[in-house]
């Protein structure tokens, strides 16, 4: 449990995103950016730096985080906090512990297979909630947090997803 109380710090945000819905509005942006090596790049999220590679199914180095581990991360971390939010709210005492995995076929993303999906076909998250809880307060937990995690939303109830592509000419020196 942190120091502070979460429900205090969070209660003053609410009334103002109840009373200015524009002020709950949000951008978050990552933004890609290639390495030295065109396996590898560098993603920048304006708080902190993470690097990603091809997984070494791909062709890659297989030393550091590909883009799948990257998504699974996203999940794990967002249901990880999002629970221990609902859980401090409700007042429980418990340790709670995420794990997201996922299933890929490497012949989509490899061209292999025309017929082979890319991406997840499945996706697990374990929950694992350490503690004394009722039935109904174990029951809410897991309703509450799947249905505030941004993450899981986004993945269970896919958003519209645009893309733009700019094509530059070099510069000739």
């Amino acid at each position: 449990m942190s120091e502070s109380n979460l429900q205090e710090e969070q209660e003053p945000l609410k009334a103002e995103y109840e009373e200015d819905p524009e002020s709950a509005q949000i951008t978050l942006t990552a933004t890609g950016e290639e390495q030295d090596d065109s396996r590898s790049c560098n993603v920048d999220i304006g708080r902190a730096i993470y690097e990603a590679e091809l997984h070494e199914g791909a062709g890659g180095p297989g030393t550091g985080a590909c883009s799948g581990d990257l998504l699974l991360g996203a999940l794990a971390a967002c249901s990880q906090l999002t629970a221990q939010a609902v859980a401090e709210n409700f007042g429980l005492e418990v340790d709670i512990g995420v794990e997201a995995s996922g299933d890929l076929d490497l012949r989509g993303t490899m061209g292999v297979d025309a017929d082979a999906a890319v991406g997840f076909q499945d996706i697990r998250l374990d929950v694992t909630v350490d503690g004394d809880v009722d039935d109904d307060t174990k029951a809410a937990l897991q309703k509450y947090t799947e249905r505030y995690c941004v993450v899981y939303q986004t993945l269970a109830e896919p958003s519209a997803l645009e893309t733009e592509w700019t094509f530059r000419e070099e510069e000739a020196d």
